[in-house]
């Protein structure tokens, strides 16, 4: 078993992670600055660490105390729109905060670095609409483009110094404790709006589409990561789903809902789906829960949580 850094681990996806690596046996510390993450997300067997990307002097005092042999890192700037209007510091948080991760990594003797990349906003409007891993990568927004470039400096520092790299690039996650509030997950904003009454806003057409994957899917991803093969691995279902198409799933949970529509959002892609063959290859990773039964399972959580 390793002890495991988790980077964002009070987030949506990290506590995920975080639990799935408990339950594994390994010893999992989580790192988060709660700017989005929240400490009832904290697995109760995981310690503690309230700590920025950005701070170096902190970090390196994790990292002595720790020593850790598996970086897993979520720590991020999550919103497409937000780094659409604020590069600087979506550059910031996820190129530069990666690095300074990297080099404690260096500095302390990490075997292996785990990084939540992007599918969707990094292949941009892909030529073939099942992007592989091997598709040209031609980023919309600086989100995408801070993911591309934080992925070149990992394979950096697997050519000098020898961490070996596991790339994760997510399609649209969703699930439990995922944020409604924000701008990114439309399944948890389509969760809330359901749930009380108001109608929900589909961007564009709504004939957009992305590959929709439940949270503890890629949770599994990561655990398998820890043993894996390094590389460059999708995480998504291959299952291209439109917005339309998810919003009436929520009708068949709830009957009739409203729905209005506004203007499509800039730097977003069109089409999105992913091939995730590689990652069942050399990962023996398959994506086990379906769209329905995630919607209904995050659906009842909301439902939960809210009444």
């Amino acid at each position: 078993m390793s002890r495991i850094l988790v980077t964002g681990g009070a987030g949506f996806i990290g506590s995920h992670v975080a639990e799935a690596l408990i339950e594994a046996s390994h010893t999992v510390a989580v790192l988060d600055n709660l700017s989005s993450g929240r400490r009832e997300n904290l697995p109760k067997e995981s310690r503690f660490f309230e700590v920025d990307v950005t701070d170096k002097e902190e970090l390196e005092k994790v990292f002595s105390e720790l020593k850790p042999e598996i970086v897993d890192h979520h720590a991020a700037q999550i919103s497409v729109n937000r780094s659409v209007r604020e590069p600087c510091f979506d550059a910031g948080q996820n190129i530069l905060g990666t690095i300074n991760l990297l080099e404690a990594s260096a500095r302390h003797g990490v075997k292996r670095f785990i990084f939540a990349s992007t599918g969707g906003a990094l292949y941009g409007d892909a030529p073939s609409i099942s992007s592989n891993e091997d598709t040209p990568v031609i980023p919309l927004a600086p989100y995408g483009i801070a993911k591309a470039s934080a992925e070149h400096y990992i394979r950096f520092f697997w050519n000098e110094h020898g961490i070996k790299p596991l790339v994760l690039r997510y399609a649209n996650v969703y699930g439990p404790r995922q944020d409604p509030h924000g701008e990114a997950g439309v399944v948890a904003i389509f969760s809330l709006k359901a749930l009380s009454g108001e109608g929900c806003v589909i961007y564009g057409t709504g004939d957009q589409t992305r590959d929709f994957v439940y949270v503890k899917d890629v949770a599994r991803a990561n655990l398998a990561a820890v043993d894996g093969k390094p590389g460059t691995y999708n995480i998504g279902t291959g299952i291209e789903t439109s917005i339309n198409k998810l919003f009436s799933e929520f009708e068949k949970l709830e009957g009739s809902l409203k729905v209005s529509h506004d203007a499509a959002r800039p730097g977003e892609v069109f089409r999105s789906v992913l091939d995730v063959s590689r990652a069942g290859n050399d990962l023996c990773w398959q994506p086990q829960v379906n769209l329905s039964d995630g919607i209904r399972q995050t659906y009842t959580w909301f439902k939960e949580k809210i009444r």
